[in-house]
């Protein structure tokens, strides 16, 4: 009984912190990731499909990124959905592929970046205690129905504690 609330705590906290990661590796700092532009949706043929899923994204370079289309009649649609996320980046078509130059940041960047990451890692705190008390929520319920004692109680709420912190 204990062993299945800790599992469930620990492996939903797990997630909430990946996805925090995955957020944090989307932000535009000063180096090129392909994960930057991954998620940018494009118009393929009428379906709005990820951009990972269209091209091949590569970061030759630390200020810069080349990407691959699949199909090369994409090239255009590919650009106009970029310019359209309003990412900051200027896609330039060279034949069958597109570059980006990602500018250097400014001084004001880096505190928009500074209050974006502390906004995300708010939301993120947020999502960790609502995880934490819907699981102390469904062992006070347990107790009070007689399906588990005080002490484990008090022993799993430690426990989860310990995993929160």
């Amino acid at each position: 009984m204990v062993d299945k609330h800790i599992t469930e705590l620990k492996a939903r906290m797990d997630k909430t912190i990946q996805v925090f990661e995955h957020e944090l590796v989307k932000l535009r700092t000063g180096r090129a990731t392909p994960a930057m532009i991954e998620d940018v949706k494009v118009d393929y043929y009428g379906t709005h499909t990820p951009l990972k899923h269209l091209a091949r994204i590569a970061a030759p370079e630390p200020d810069l990124l080349v990407i691959y289309p699949f199909d090369k009649t994409q090239v255009h649609a590919i650009e106009k959905a970029i310019q359209a996320a309003n990412l900051g980046f200027n896609p330039t078509v060279e034949g069958e592929l597109l570059r980006i130059k990602i500018p250097r940041l400014t001084e004001e960047r880096r505190k928009e970046l500074s209050k974006v990451i502390h906004d995300k890692a708010e939301e993120s705190k947020v999502a960790l205690r609502n995880i934490r008390r819907e699981i102390k929520e469904h062992l006070d319920k347990e107790q009070k129905d007689g399906k588990i004692s005080e002490d484990d109680h008090d022993r799993i709420m430690k426990e989860i504690d310990k995993v929160t912190h």
